[in-house]
Order: structure tokens, then C-alpha cells, then sequence
């Protein structure tokens, strides 16, 4: 099993099956699959009296979060935290429409989390709510779109690890990409050219580009076996950070939280809430010591593990006030 992993080249495709203009992506199958099972589980605990959402708002709640929480919070947090710094002020003054054009791409964990921690706030104080007993329903089905979301970003070869000579590593065509391994796409290609005539005849037009056609060879090596081996003689192999991502801040939290929740029915609002935060910033500091860094580094540490060095802060204050105040509002809620 490790043998088959240490040579495994990665060739999924992000597209599930097409029918004319329409794709249908497994990124977007993510968050549709990550939103169903949300509601049905937190329908479960509004049922059970697990939740301080009654059960005829629970599909409000979470139509209201996906929208308003994870899309455009995701997609706020991206522009800000990713787009901004590395393109200066003048990417969003622009194009002001950015920051709701979810449908170019470019979602950040991070500001889909701070999306959902605002919103449910003001939910929970237009409808005199526990703002902490509203969030921890929340905290326990979010790590489900983690999940869900990781594995699509595997699929879709992207957000890879680090270089590695683990027996599990997993060699990623987009890796060639990276600037440090120009030249190993250019071999990449020109050897992929020598076993498939498509290959041959685009890098044959004057002024070819290996990395111009390169989207395109990465379309056929998942059809030629040929091309893709000679695409993985030049790739090394990398951690599958996606699916550590996956395992430790989706399903892992996931069943944490869902256990406790289930076990002490009881538990202080804020209490759950809080766990969360610091699991999950716990566990992506972790993880972000082998994925291969998306943006500048800020005062030595990846943007991934600065932000969540914020939410392990918050997730202290929730713990806080759970232990503190949180039993009282589990009683009167």
C-alpha cells in the first residue's frame, strides 16, 4: 500500500461529468453535500432540544450562514487576506464587485469562519438568541464542510504539501507550476511531446510555451497513461496536506464535538464554540508545517497559522465565559 501511495501521480480530474456549457465541479458538490448534512444533523438536535434553534428555523439558519457566513465570508476573507496584500488596495478599488465574484474562485477557511462568527451574532440578536448556543450548533457541523472541502482540494490537486521523501507522498502535476520547478516542466513537456502527437503538434506552433500548453497536458495525461508517468518522472513527491487538513480539522473535530455535545447535553453554552477555535487553529498551525505556503510568509509564519494564532485567542474567551457563564444560559435557554 505505501509503494502504490510513493508513486501515486496524482491524475483526478475537479470535473464530475460535463453536459454542454455546464460543469459540474466536485468543489461545488463540496458545499452542497457539507450544507445537507449540516441541516440534517442540526435538525436532529433542534428536535432533541440540542440546539437553541427551534426546529422550523433550522433551514433558515443554515440558508442564512451559507450565504451570508461561508460564501461571502469566504470570499471577503480571500480578497482581503490573500488579494490586498499581495496586489495593494487598488485590486478591490478597481474592481469593488470582487469580493462577491465567488465564481472566479479564491475562498479563505478563515474568512468563512469570522463570516459565520459575525452573522450568527447578529442573528441571535435580532431573534433573542444565546449568541454562544446559537454559534455551537454551528461549531459542530462546520468541520463537516472542512471535510468535505479538503477532500475536494485533493481532488482538484491544489493547496498541495511540501516536498517529501515519505513513503506516502504524492506527486502533484500543478506542483510544476511552482517557480522553483519552471525547468522541471519544460522537460515535463517536451518529454510528454515525445509519446502523444497532440502534445507534439502544440509545442510544434512557433512561439510554443511548455507552461502555456501545460493545462492542457494535464488534461490528456489523465487519459494517456504515457503522458502521465512521463509527467511524474519530473514531479517530486509532496504531502497530501488536503487530506491531513481533512482528517484533523474536519472529521476529527466533527466527532469530537458531535460527542460531546450528545454526552453532556447539559454543557455551558460558548463551551463547544470555544473547543472548536482552538482545535481547529491548533491543528492548522500543525498542518501548515508541510503545505507548501499560498502567499508571502508574515514575521516568519505562514498567513494560515498567523490567523489562527487570533483564533486560538478566541477560542480561549469562548471557553471562558462557557465555564463561567455558560451553565446559567444553558438553563434558560
Amino acid at each position: 500500500m505505501l509503494s502504490v501511495l510513493a508513486t501515486y501521480v496524482h491524475d483526478l480530474s475537479p470535473i464530475i461529468f460535463e453536459l454542454g456549457p455546464l460543469k459540474l465541479r466536485w468543489y461545488g458538490l463540496a458545499y452542497v453535500g457539507g450544507f445537507l448534512v449540516a441541516y440534517w444533523i442540526l435538525l436532529r438536535f433542534a428536535r432533541r432540544k440540542l440546539w437553541v434553534v427551534e426546529e422550523d428555523k433550522v433551514s433558515d439558519v443554515v440558508t442564512f450562514t451559507a450565504f451570508f457566513g461561508v460564501f461571502l465570508g469566504g470570499r471577503v476573507g480571500y480578497v482581503l487576506f490573500y488579494m490586498v496584500p499581495q496586489h495593494g488596495w487598488s485590486y478591490l478599488i478597481d474592481d469593488p464587485l470582487s469580493v462577491i465574484k465567488v465564481w472566479e474562485g479564491g475562498m479563505s477557511s478563515h474568512g468563512g469562519i469570522l463570516g459565520i462568527f459575525f452573522f450568527t451574532l447578529f442573528y441571535a440578536k435580532k431573534h433573542q438568541l444565546s449568541w454562544p448556543g446559537l454559534g455551537d450548533g454551528i461549531a459542530i457541523v462546520a468541520p463537516l464542510g472542512v471535510f468535505f472541502g479538503r477532500i475536494a482540494n485533493f481532488i482538484n490537486g491544489e493547496l498541495y504539501g511540501t516536498k517529501t521523501d515519505s513513503a506516502l507522498g504524492v506527486k502533484f502535476p500543478e506542483s510544476l507550476r511552482e517557480p522553483i520547478d519552471h525547468d522541471k516542466l519544460d522537460h515535463a513537456v517536451l518529454q510528454a511531446a515525445s509519446v502523444n502527437e497532440e502534445i507534439g503538434s502544440m509545442l510544434a506552433l512557433e512561439n510554443a510555451d511548455p507552461y502555456n500548453i501545460f493545462n492542457r497536458v494535464i488534461e490528456i495525461s489523465r487519459e494517456d497513461p504515457k503522458v502521465l508517468e512521463a509527467l511524474g518522472d519530473h514531479i517530486d513527491p509532496r504531502h497530501a496536506s488536503q487530506l491531513y487538513e481533512g482528517f484533523l480539522e474536519g472529521a476529527l473535530i466533527f466527532g469530537i464535538l458531535y460527542w460531546v455535545r450528545v454526552k453532556f447535553p447539559q454543557l455551558g453554552h460558548g463551551i463547544i464554540t470555544g473547543t472548536f477555535f482552538t482545535l481547529y487553529a491548533v491543528f492548522r498551525i500543525l498542518v501548515e508545517t508541510v503545505r507548501e505556503p499560498d502567499a508571502a510568509k508574515i514575521m516568519g509564519l505562514t498567513k494560515g497559522q498567523f490567523y489562527s494564532t487570533f483564533m486560538i485567542l478566541i477560542g480561549v474567551a469562548f471557553l471562558a465565559w462557557g465555564l463561567t457563564k455558560g451553565k446559567r444560559s444553558a438553563e434558560s435557554a
